[in-house]
C-alpha cells in the first residue's frame, strides 16, 4: 500500500464477529431474566380429588379454622359457629396468598390486602375478585375426607 499501512481483512473480521458476539450474549443475558419474570411459569393443576385429613373432625373446635394440604396447594377446614364442617382453597383469589380463619370476625381473612369471605366462601370486602374454591367435605368415621366437587 502507498501509506505504508497493512490492513489484514481476517483480523478485522474476527473482532466484529467477536465484538458482535459478545454483544448479542450480553443483550440475551439482560433479556433472559426479565422474559422470565415477566413471564410466569404454568402453574400445574393438583390431581389430586380428594384428600383424608391428618386430623380429626372433634380436633377443629366450633369457630375455628385449620390449614391443610390439598395436592400441591393449601386448603382451608372451617368449622362454623353452628358446628358445621366447610372446606375452601386457602388461596386469596386476588393475589394467591394464603387466607387464615378469624374467629373473632367468623369469616375468612386475607392478611395481604385486608380481602374478606364468608363461610360460604364468597368474598364480602377488599379486593378479591371472585370467591373461594370450595370442597366437600364428609366424615367418615373418625376421618375427615375433602374433595373436590364434581
Amino acid at each position: 500500500m502507498a501509506d505504508g499501512l497493512v490492513r489484514d481483512p481476517d483480523r478485522r473480521g474476527f473482532i466484529n464477529w467477536f465484538l458482535g458476539t459478545a454483544a448479542g450474549a450480553f443483550l440475551l443475558s439482560v433479556l433472559y431474566p426479565v422474559a422470565r419474570y415477566l413471564v410466569p411459569p404454568p402453574a400445574g393443576e393438583s390431581a389430586a380429588a380428594s384428600v383424608t385429613l391428618p386430623f380429626k373432625p372433634d380436633e377443629v373446635k366450633a369457630n375455628s379454622g385449620q390449614i391443610f394440604k390439598f395436592g400441591n396447594r393449601p386448603a382451608i377446614l372451617v368449622r362454623t359457629p353452628a358446628g358445621e364442617l366447610r372446606a375452601f382453597s386457602a388461596v386469596c383469589t386476588h393475589l394467591n396468598c394464603t387466607v387464615q380463619y378469624r374467629p373473632d370476625l367468623s369469616h375468612i381473612w386475607c392478611a395481604c390486602h385486608n380481602g374478606h369471605f364468608d363461610l360460604n366462601g364468597q368474598n364480602i370486602a377488599g379486593p378479591p375478585p371472585r370467591p373461594l374454591e370450595s370442597y366437600v367435605v364428609n366424615v367418615r368415621g373418625n376421618q375427615v375426607v375433602v374433595s373436590k366437587t364434581a
